[in-house]
């Protein structure tokens, strides 16, 4: 009787779980504009400037098109430079070695929306793992799993705008949120690693939804 006592309540506490996070993942995305608004996002261009290491800051664009193009300019010398992209067959990324676009087999594409949206029919399982302060602010901590791969969300208690992503290479803090359209959008992206090569902080000045794009915009 113990034994099935106890499992009832594991069981309990799971579903309470999931419900608590899927609850918690629903209000981001209808304070964020609503899951129709983002579902008719089709493509967006970043604007804004890049600063990598301690001092080095360039011009950025990046442009993100349904269901994974995306392409990142940067301006070097005066000259705008391709370091990354996805034609939808291809990956590439810059050889800083040979300071050439190299085409890269293994490439994995990221989905033009966040896992969370729609994350069920993904084949995620959401997990509330608590709150946690992060600077001054209290977050909701909501854990994605598929397969091994995890993410960890941290949403702001108040708001519900994400303020965190932690995954097991990468973490990226979001801040400076504003309106774009029907959208609430992070205009400050952070980077960090452990290995620390590809740290980086992006301040977006401008960000323009639903442009159409010349067919050649995301080729290698």
């Amino acid at each position: 009787m113990k034994k099935i006592f106890l499992g009832l309540v594991m069981v309990v506490s799971c579903l309470i779980n999931a419900q608590t996070a899927k609850e918690i993942i629903e209000k981001n995305i209808e304070l964020s504009g609503g899951l129709t608004n983002w579902k008719l996002l089709n493509s967006v261009v970043l604007q804004g400037k890049v600063t990598l290491g301690i001092n080095d800051e360039y011009p950025i664009k990046i442009y993100q098109q349904r269901p994974n193009l995306t392409k990142t300019v940067i301006t070097l010398n005066k000259k705008e430079t391709a370091v990354e992209g996805y034609d939808g067959k291809k990956g590439y990324a810059m050889n800083y070695a040979t300071n050439k676009l190299q085409e890269y087999p293994n490439y994995i594409a990221e989905s033009f929306d966040n896992d969370f949206i729609d994350w069920e029919n993904k084949g995620f399982e959401a997990k509330y793992l608590g709150k946690e302060k992060i600077g001054e602010t209290y977050c909701h901590k909501v854990e994605l799993t598929k397969n091994v791969n995890k993410t960890i969300y941290y949403f702001d208690t108040k708001s519900y705008m994400l303020l965190k992503e932690a995954k097991a290479e990468e973490t990226l803090d979001y801040g400076d949120y504003r309106k774009v359209g029907a959208l609430l959008m992070p205009f400050r992206l952070q980077s960090t690693s452990q290995k620390k090569d590809g740290d980086y902080v992006m301040i977006i000045n401008k960000i323009e939804t639903n442009k159409v794009f010349p067919a050649n915009t995301f080729k290698f």
